[in-house]
């Protein structure tokens, strides 16, 4: 056990002054008692009380002053702490090829279904945020338990050119420490993958190994269709990630059959061409047909990389149940979590007997 306010624990010092005075002021009554000669009339006065009773009391309150003096330095140990006490930042992809309507009625909306079911089952205490990514990434909505502006942006998602997983995971770094001090926003100033620490390596140059870092309670989860097209890559992103303790859950949606793509045109908003310049996200737009599969190695290693795990979703239901189980077995964290609650709480209890026992006992001396 650790305090957060080790000096508050200087006011247990009145502690033993209290019980000193106490054994002062017993030491005085017997003084006083013995100029009296007749022993016999002073028994016959004062009423008969076994002598244990009259201290019971008062260490009561002394015992409660106790606890309160320790919780006033707030009392903190280390306990496992679920996910779902933290944040969660949802990563989604709404590059043109989520259009594909191999997953019915196509891959956008069953995601938009699974999103809403997974944001609605989860608790007032769970913070969530929403990064979205085509051509670039930017966080839609920051970490917030809000589910009504969540839901909102779900709602509101549409399509654009191009898929940059690696700036996807970087912008949700970066969502992630504006809510957690000890986690460092990513290298890149603005998570598109344009800066200077966020070009690719020569090919062949193996991605470093990141450095080791405490394991932070907040999680990604990245849901995507397709490969990384332009930017900073997944692995690369990754590494950044494993630095700050971050842990990747990817999620490859959608199967690998050639398929119509076929967006609404609330899902095309306008944007299917937006965002910067650079590779399209595996779409060709309405009526074109998908031949982008996810890049399931480059997920893998993110997972593997992180601390995370990799999910295969093949059709809608597939991912619901993966949005559904993920905060249910996403291991948990150790944490210092404060405990001054409960000290304060035995010691009312305490002081309010040890009054019970005073009165009582004053009342019915036998």
């Amino acid at each position: 056990m650790s305090f957060a306010l080790p000096y508050a624990l200087l006011g247990l010092l009145a502690i033993p002054a209290l019980v000193a005075a106490y054994l002062w002021q017993l030491r005085r009554r017997r003084r006083n008692a013995v100029r009296f000669s007749n022993v016999a009339l002073i028994r016959a006065v004062i009423p008969r009380q076994r002598r244990w009773r009259r201290h019971v009391p008062l260490a009561l309150v002394l015992g409660s002053l106790a606890l309160l003096g320790l919780a006033a330095g707030r009392p903190q140990v280390r306990a496992e702490v679920p996910i779902s006490s933290s944040a969660v930042i949802l990563a989604v992809d709404v590059s043109g090829s989520m259009c594909a309507t191999d997953v019915d009625p196509n891959r956008l909306a069953a995601a938009q279904e699974a999103v809403r079911q997974f944001i609605d089952k989860q608790d007032d205490r769970t913070r969530i945020g929403l990064v979205v990514f085509s051509g670039f990434a930017q966080v839609a909505v920051a970490p917030t338990t809000n589910k009504d502006d969540l839901l909102k942006a779900v709602d509101g998602l549409t399509t654009g050119r191009g898929t940059t997983i690696g700036a996807a995971i970087l912008k949700s770094i970066d969502a992630i420490s504006e809510i957690n001090p000890s986690v460092a926003p990513a290298d890149t100033g603005d998570g598109t993958g344009e800066g200077p620490d966020s070009q690719s390596p020569t090919p062949g140059t193996p991605t470093p190994a990141p450095e080791k870092a405490t394991t932070v309670p907040e999680i990604v989860v990245l849901l995507t269709d397709g490969a990384n097209t332009r930017g900073v890559t997944p692995e690369e992103a990754a590494v950044q990630a494993a630095a700050r303790g971050v842990r990747v859950f990817p999620i490859g949606f959608g199967t690998t059959e050639p398929t119509q793509m076929v967006c609404t045109s609330d899902q095309l908003g306008g944007g299917l061409f937006d965002g910067p310049p650079g590779g399209f996200g595996g779409g060709l737009g309405p009526g074109g047909r998908n031949f982008l599969v996810v890049d399931e190695a480059a997920l893998q290693a993110v997972a593997r990389t992180t601390g995370g795990e990799y999910f295969k979703a093949s059709d809608a239901d597939q991912l619901q149940g993966v949005l559904n189980d993920l905060p249910k077995h996403v291991d948990l964290q150790e944490r210092d979590v404060e405990i001054s609650v409960g000290f304060a709480g035995v010691a009312a209890l305490m002081l309010l007997l040890g009054l019970w026992l005073a009165g009582r006992w004053s009342a019915h001396p036998q």
